[in-house]
């Protein structure tokens, strides 16, 4: 782990919170060689999940879903 001096850091805050962004490396800022702060990369987003396949398992047959149905379950060709 990289340590640094908190005036260095204050000097060049923007490029190295890149830095460990990009890096994934944490960065120790000190204070006369004390520890003041660890600067972490943030966590990775969520993974978003696939549309295809999100229903699985939701769904429920119920009778023959092969056969077709008969003329007289269909009220439009009644008339």
């Amino acid at each position: 782990m990289e340590q640094i001096a908190i005036s260095k850091f204050k000097a060049t805050c923007l490029a190295l919170l890149e830095r460990v962004k990009s890096s994934g490396e944490p960065l120790m800022v000190t204070k006369r060689g004390e520890p003041v702060a660890m600067i972490t990369p943030p966590p990775l987003p969520p993974k978003a999940k696939s549309a295809f396949g999100c229903m699985k398992g939701t769904i429920v047959i119920k009778g023959d879903i092969i056969s077709p149905i008969g003329e007289d379950v269909w009220e439009a060709l009644k008339s």
